[in-house]
């Protein structure tokens, strides 16, 4: 594989290995910055699903909660995780990287909580299989990995029979835009299609962040192959008077394309009993 210039950022291939590892030290590289500019919007103990606002107070896409043993995977400072405790959920969260835990640890120190937290890869849990009621994750871990088929197996392996799996990413209608939340980011410049990863090296030209495209064809099937049934997607609209910009995320472009995308998923009772 031809080697990449030095800091150079924009769409090309990297090897598997170089691309899954980049998140952890990119996000304890920059778990302070990454709050300091959305922790006020995240609060220290919400759920919020996406840079629309969707909360999941209001949308319930989990399900019921309390009583139940609940898996966050790509948890950050665990902010959801706190909530979910609040109503009553046993809740557990992961994070590969230990700076965003560090940073939870923090806010549960500052709200006198704790939030049962481990460090892990997303495609290797340190969990029991059958152990799990739900998981879900907000924008966590399966965009930054080149094998996410790896990461729903591994959440059909702890999954109780029946369990729920929830998780949402960016819309992949997205990765055919520039990442702008103006006017100019509402023409199409790459092709939907085009599948290799966002990626940006370090001035030695090694694999600092790495994210994955993947059509919404690709995501049904990864899931459907982990023994999934998909029971909705859902695409939140951007609400009327949401005036915040995330990244490419913003009301100009949320009034005529969807930002994110929402998959709930089910574990068979039959398909789990077979396999524990």
């Amino acid at each position: 594989m031809t080697r990449r210039p030095p800091s150079e950022a924009g769409f090309f291939e990297v090897p598997d290995q170089d691309g899954g590892r980049a998140a952890r030290g990119w996000w304890d590289q920059n778990a302070q910055g990454y709050l300091e500019e959305h922790g006020e919007f995240l609060g220290p103990a919400d759920f919020c699903w996406c840079p629309e606002g969707l909360r999941e107070a209001d949308a319930r896409l989990l399900g019921p909660v309390a009583g139940r043993r609940v898996l966050e995977i790509g948890a950050g400072a665990a902010q959801c995780s706190r909530w979910l405790a609040a109503q009553g959920a046993h809740v557990v969260a992961s994070d590969v990287s230990p700076g965003m835990l560090a940073a939870g640890a923090h806010l549960d120190r500052a709200a006198g909580v704790r939030t049962p937290a481990v460090v892990a890869d997303a495609r290797a849990l340190p969990l029991a299989g059958a152990s799990v009621d739900t998981a879900f994750t907000a924008f966590g871990a399966i965009p930054f990995v080149p094998d996410a088929a790896a990461v729903h197996a591994e959440v059909a392996r702890v999954l109780r029979p029946g369990g729920r799996w929830v998780f949402a990413v960016t819309h992949p209608l997205r990765w055919a835009f520039p990442d702008d939340p103006s006017r100019h980011g509402l023409t199409a410049i790459r092709s939907y299609f085009d599948r290799r990863p966002y990626v940006e090296t370090d001035a030695e030209g090694r694999v600092a962040y790495a994210e994955y495209h993947r059509t919404v064809g690709d995501h049904v099937a990864e899931v459907v192959g982990a023994g999934f049934l998909v029971e909705g997607i859902v695409e939140p609209p951007w609400p009327v008077g949401h005036d915040r910009t995330w990244g490419g995320w913003g009301p100009v472009r949320g009034a005529y394309l969807p930002g994110t995308m929402i998959m709930r998923c089910r574990l068979p009772d039959t398909v789990a009993r077979a396999r524990t």
